[in-house]
């Protein structure tokens, strides 16, 4: 009974998390980087695509520029993924990908490294 409660808790706040990224509440970057308990063992597909105009064409074709599955949990990702990730959300990615208000009014925890920095914005087209 517990395991039902714990497992029905975690589906409403994820259900509620993914309200406040389609109405713009929540930014997907912000979630990204923070991983708060309820996307820890989410799929990155799955907050993704609670964006507004996001399908599985868009996402697919997204984290194909960083080979990433759709099915990893956002928990799983490294500091380094989880930084390619937001910087490529934030810098405008090919695939026609808003830019985020939250990541270009506050920086990253960390520079990306010098050796990341050119990769993730040469495939940015930047």
């Amino acid at each position: 009974m517990r395991a039902l409660e714990r497992a029905n808790e975690v589906r409403l706040a994820r259900a509620e998390l993914k309200r406040r990224v389609a109405a713009g509440a929540t930014d997907v970057c912000q979630v990204i980087l923070e991983c708060p308990w309820e996307a820890d063992s989410m799929a990155i597909g799955d907050l993704l695509m609670s964006q507004r105009r996001w399908g599985q064409t868009r996402c697919r074709k997204f984290l194909a520029q960083i080979p990433m599955s759709e099915q990893k949990t956002i928990g799983s990702m490294t500091e380094r993924q989880r930084r390619t990730l937001a910087a490529l959300l934030g810098a405008g990615a090919p695939v026609g990908v808003a830019r985020s208000s939250w990541l270009t009014a506050q920086p990253l925890a960390a520079p990306l490294s010098p050796a990341l920095a050119p990769t993730v914005f040469a495939r940015s087209g930047q």
